[in-house]
């Protein structure tokens, strides 16, 4: 990330998936990091099962909230069939995260998807690891620290 680089991510899955969440989290740690972050309000249909998208974007400076459409550094997709319904948000040379990244299977809570795609993408962004699990704490409730944090490892080291 240089100093005037803004990095745009698009978070996409379904509603009640916690495409909400993962951007707080993200927000979270990058506002922690000291750089300036713009996130936007949810897209589509906030019902449960409709298809949900929300922005992220972080850098020293940040004009708007919004992604441009193509401008997406990643693409972190949460339910496999959303895929191409937002793959037009990702840059030519944009890193799409999608559920195939992660071994479901090993995932001590299925709902914790949301946050093992966040541990595959923290292998892309200078935060430290510490900064992550510190968001994901203060941004779920403590009930469900242990087996997201799991999550966030599994995602990180694949």
């Amino acid at each position: 990330m240089s100093d005037q680089k803004v990095t745009n991510i698009v978070v996409a899955g379904l509603g009640g998936q916690g495409v909400l969440t993962a951007t707080d989290i993200v927000a979270d740690v990058a506002v922690n990091a000291g750089l300036d972050v713009k996130k936007s309000e949810l897209h589509g249909m906030s019902q449960r099962g409709g298809s949900v998208s929300s922005d992220v974007r972080f850098g020293q400076q940040v004009f708007s909230p919004m992604v441009p459409e193509g401008e997406a550094d990643y693409l972190v997709v949460i339910a496999a069939d959303q895929v191409q319904v937002n793959i037009g948000s990702l840059s030519k040379q944009g890193v799409l995260i999608d559920p195939s990244q992660v071994e479901e299977q090993k995932l001590g809570n299925k709902r914790s998807i949301n946050v093992a795609l966040l541990g595959v993408l923290s292998r892309y962004l200078k935060f430290s690891d510490e900064a992550w699990i510190a968001a994901i704490k203060r941004n779920l409730p403590e009930a469900i620290h242990e087996v997201n944090v799991q999550a966030f490892k599994l995602g990180k080291n694949g």
